[in-house]
């Protein structure tokens, strides 16, 4: 389960398959099985329209939820940019050799933190991590060395930016790694089944309605597809793509 809601094509599959199956249980074997009589119709649309509104709840909840996590990835690539662009700046202020030594030790990481948005391999990426780790240790040595030796009001500057750096590069992984709860995933998946069944269920034989069987999967198929594309950083089409590291990696190559 863990590993469909990472790729949300082939989720659209599987589901687009189980809910069909679902809505075909419903219209031929519960119909054979225990036939709806017209007595019993009005109440069993109550309960249909019931699922089916919870069922909606959830979907737009869950994508109200994805969106969030969407927009807060985006935001902390924009802090992460901006806090490396601020240290670069203020890397003169623990003197000129400690400016020669960060500045290309922050292009080297602003290299690193790009290819962590573009990576979708996990070999590459724990790669990344490793070597990410590394450089940050690198670099907080340097801005600490420099204000041991030179404690004062401007090299607490350098200080602090560094402290940011390092900072929105933690807050962008826990964003990363904060997903919609596979329970909550379970939870829908069941209900869109039950859903579906009772859809089947419910459309009268020989009334030319059987076309509608395949609407409600197809639809609840496709919405909880495109949650999961916006909830997977690396597995989706809908991605955060780093525009803010790029365009300051840009600005780098200038100066």
């Amino acid at each position: 389960m863990t590993q469909l809601i990472h790729h949300p094509a082939i989720l659209f599959v599987v589901l687009v398959v189980l809910l069909s199956l679902g809505a075909s249980l419903g219209a031929l074997l519960l119909h054979r099985i225990a036939p709806l009589s017209e007595d019993a119709r009005e109440n069993f649309n109550v309960v249909q329209g019931a699922t089916l509104t919870l069922l909606a709840l959830l979907i737009g909840f869950t994508l109200s939820m994805a969106v969030s996590r969407y927009d807060q990835r985006k935001n902390y690539e924009e802090e992460e940019a901006n806090a490396i662009g601020t240290e670069y700046v203020r890397a003169d202020l623990i003197g000129a050799a400690g400016g020669a030594t960060i500045r290309p030790l922050l292009a080297q990481y602003l290299q690193l933190r790009i290819d962590y948005y573009k990576t979708r391999n996990t070999d590459e990426l724990d790669a990344n991590n490793r070597k990410t780790a590394d450089l940050q240790g690198r670099l907080w040595s340097t801005v600490r060395d420099a204000a041991l030796a030179q404690p004062n009001p401007v090299t607490a500057l350098a200080v602090a930016g560094m402290n940011d750096v390092l900072n929105t590069q933690g807050y962008t992984q826990a964003a990363w790694i904060n997903r919609i709860p596979l329970s909550a995933w379970m939870l829908m998946i069941v209900i869109a089944f039950f859903s579906n069944l009772m859809q089947g269920y419910g459309i009268r034989a020989g009334s030319g309605r059987r076309v509608l069987l395949f609407v409600l999967p197809f639809t609840v198929s496709l919405s909880l597809a495109l949650i999961a594309d916006i909830d997977s950083p690396r597995g989706g089409l809908i991605r955060v793509a780093p525009l803010n590291l790029i365009s300051l990696q840009q600005s780098f190559s200038l100066q």
